[in-house]
């Protein structure tokens, strides 16, 4: 199985990310943690957590890539 994806923007969080993606036709996506020019990580939501862990599971997504800014 290929996947293939996009770098996103996490502000509207996981489940709106891999939402994106499908829409965009990936299964896999990259975010960065926090934003690169600095700033806090945002606060985990788990409901979020839940509903995207729900969605990569329906869409057969691949392993996400997190990275820390530069």
């Amino acid at each position: 199985m290929f996947y293939i994806g996009n770098h996103l923007s996490a502000s509207k969080g996981f489940a709106a990310m891999g939402r994106k993606e499908v829409e965009l036709g990936g299964n896999t996506f990259a975010f960065f943690t926090r934003n690169p020019r600095g700033g806090k990580a945002k606060a985990i939501d788990e409901k979020d957590i839940r509903n995207f862990l729900e969605l990569t599971e329906s869409c057969n997504f691949g392993k996400i890539v997190a990275h820390a800014p530069y």
